[in-house]
């Protein structure tokens, strides 16, 4: 397999390039790509942002899961914290 011409930065680069306004032919023939390798590079570039939607979505659930762990365990432990207050008083 050949070395890679452009690393990612480089190539987020290119495609924003694109976003502000630049055609596509333009930024293929500045940068000395075809345009299939820039549709490529902008099919995988999305696909990865689909990815990552997917993992904040699924650490956010998790955080959710956590928060209402943690809740749950304080309420006991301050329900024990009375309870045990309550029986202490009661033996003076």
């Amino acid at each position: 397999m050949g070395k890679r011409k452009f690393d990612n930065d480089q190539i987020t680069g290119i495609l924003k390039e694109h976003q502000a306004g630049v055609t596509v032919a333009d930024v293929c023939h500045r940068y000395g790509i075809s345009e299939p390798t820039f549709y490529r590079w902008q099919s995988l570039q999305f696909g990865n942002v689909g990815l990552h939607a997917k993992r904040l979505r699924a650490l956010e659930e998790e955080n959710q899961k956590l928060k209402k762990l943690l809740a749950e365990s304080m309420l006991s432990a301050a329900t024990l914290s009375e309870m045990l207050a309550k029986t202490s008083k009661g033996r003076n």
